[in-house]
């Protein structure tokens, strides 16, 4: 199952022309920790939903958003 929070991420990150890497670090996060949150492979907890908003410039709310009718 995918995450909505990720998928969210690189959404974002793709309108704003964000990359991975300079937006991980700019979290807090090398580049390897934050590709595995965005792939599934380390999940995203409630500590790095701030760290990941601001380096996004977005609220929390921006990362739970789902266009999915099953999800509401």
């Amino acid at each position: 199952m995918e995450s909505v929070i990720a998928n969210n991420v690189k959404r974002i990150m793709a309108a704003k022309g964000l990359k991975q890497g300079a937006t991980g670090e700019r979290a807090g996060y090398n580049p390897k920790a934050f590709n595995n949150m965005l792939n599934g492979r380390k999940l995203i907890s409630d500590m790095d939903i701030l760290p990941i908003c601001m380096a996004l410039g977005v609220t929390p709310n921006d990362l739970f958003t789902t266009d999915d009718p099953k999800s509401a």
